[in-house]
């Protein structure tokens, strides 16, 4: 026999256009601009414009059209004066959008190759020399050993290579630009561009990276100093001349793209500050006004497949008007709420005044998701009177300071940096010491978050930042 129960239980379901409108509200202004082009290009219910504008062009084309008729052939008289006698721009000319300049640019790789082409003789030496470029790391050292490239190309390419020839273009590859390419790691690398120097400390450096480089690295100088025959004055000299040289021989892996372009951030806020009074707008400028248009939408009626694909297109472009109107509330919401519960820091621009924000908080004020708000400020910049800022870099994490003051970690960053900016770089500070100094200010955390601190602010290791 079946036994029945009963129960009831509440359960919490997201519908799939709460999460289409969620993922809508994490798109910045220019992710935004791109969507809309693309849903005018593929839905021919939706328009730029609306409707009262697009009245006011019909009425304004039926004239121009009526006026054509009472023409006269006079009228093409002063057809050959120039345009720019009889033409007015009336718009300013913050209206005029450039598009970004494409530049071209070639690969290192490339650039290497080509140089590599004019001093060898032969296609079979072309080919090995495109091999060797193409083994070399994105920073342009050469980390394969000679017998294992000689084993490889042999390999791959049906073709016995022996140690003899391929050391030759080794040695060809090392006289190329940019200096130092080709080489196994750091040292040989500095060597190189020491042994082509005309610096007159050049040969001490040569000597020191030689010799002593293990020292150098972790620039223990007291050692370097007991250890090596120069005076304090040329090993100062020599370790200036060594900053001077690029620790890779292709630095930053010169992108090997054929088309880059320079991205700008674009705020999606606007935040302006007149003494005490904040306002916050959002920058449309880029999202244009739509409606749907009447024509198609006039159009039901016909078949059953006509109208169910009508109708598919008219929600589709309803839907992100709506979305649009409900993105741009929520936003200013969240940014308004931020904007008050930060006064002190818009109206001044000092970070120090910056007071402990969670998502959290937003989230209590203006009676919204949690998720909600980590979308409408994620990867979203704000114009501001001392320039555009990352919202992420409002919201940070707090403490209470002994004097019971709540302090963002933030503040307690620019902290620390202040110390080791001030700190003596022939002793510098350590992440202990450090610790104990800002606990001496009243700011009680642990050896580890100093370094997480110090890591989050790109500041070296205090044995790295020890200078002679």
């Amino acid at each position: 026999m079946l036994n029945f129960i009963q129960s009831q239980k509440q359960t919490l379901k997201i519908s799939p256009s709460q999460i289409q409108l969620l993922n809508f509200f994490q798109l910045n202004s220019l992710e935004l601009e791109q969507y809309i082009k693309n849903e005018l290009e593929e839905n021919p219910i939706l328009e730029e414009g609306n409707s009262l504008n697009d009245d006011l062009a019909e009425d304004n084309f039926s004239t121009e059209d009526r006026t054509q008729d009472y023409m006269d052939w006079d009228e093409f008289n002063d057809d050959n004066l120039p345009d720019y006698r009889t033409r007015v721009n009336n718009y300013s000319d913050d209206d005029t959008f450039f598009a970004p300049t494409l530049v071209e640019s070639i690969g290192w790789r490339e650039e290497v190759k080509e140089q590599f082409h004019l001093l060898v003789d032969t296609e079979r030496q072309r080919f090995l020399a495109d091999y060797l470029v193409d083994s070399l790391t994105d920073e342009g050292y050469l980390q394969v050993s000679l017998d294992s490239l000689v084993d490889d190309v042999s390999f791959s390419s049906g073709m016995f290579v022996d140690d003899a020839e391929m050391q030759y273009l080794i040695d060809i590859l090392r006289k190329l630009q940019p200096v130092g390419l080709g080489t196994s790691n750091l040292q040989e690398c500095l060597l190189v561009q020491l042994e082509r120097s005309q610096c007159p400390n050049a040969a001490i450096a040569k000597n020191l990276v030689k010799d002593y480089f293990d020292e150098l690295a972790t620039r223990n100088y007291d050692k370097l100093k007991r250890l090596c025959t120069f005076s304090l004055d040329e090993i100062k000299e020599a370790v200036a001349l060594i900053a001077t040289l690029n620790p890779q021989p292709v630095v930053g892996g010169q992108a090997a793209t054929t088309l880059t372009v320079k991205d700008n951030v674009i705020p999606d806020y606007i935040v302006t500050v007149e003494g005490e009074l904040l306002e916050v707008s959002l920058n449309s400028r880029g999202i244009p006004p739509l409606s749907i248009n009447k024509s198609y939408s006039e159009a039901l009626g016909g078949s059953k497949e006509v109208n169910s694909y009508l109708n598919s297109k008219i929600n589709a472009a309803n839907w992100l008007i709506e979305a649009i109107q409900q993105r741009e509330s929520t936003m200013l919401k969240t940014m308004k709420a931020i904007v008050k519960l930060q006064k002190e820091f818009f109206v001044s621009g000092n970070v120090r005044l910056l007071k402990p924000m969670v998502l959290q908080d937003i989230a209590d004020q203006i009676k919204m998701d949690v998720s909600t708000v980590s979308r409408v400020t994620s990867g979203k910049y704000a114009q501001t009177p001392f320039g555009i800022i990352h919202l992420k870099d409002l919201f940070t994490e707090g403490m209470k300071t002994d004097s019971g003051e709540e302090v963002s970690n933030r503040q307690i960053q620019l902290v620390l940096e202040e110390m080791i900016t001030n700190e003596d770089k022939n002793n510098p500070l350590n992440d202990f010491q450090l610790t104990e100094l800002l606990s001496q200010r009243g700011y009680q955390i642990a050896r580890r978050t100093v370094a997480k601190y110090r890591e989050i602010l790109g500041i070296l290791p205090s044995t790295l930042r020890r200078t002679l």
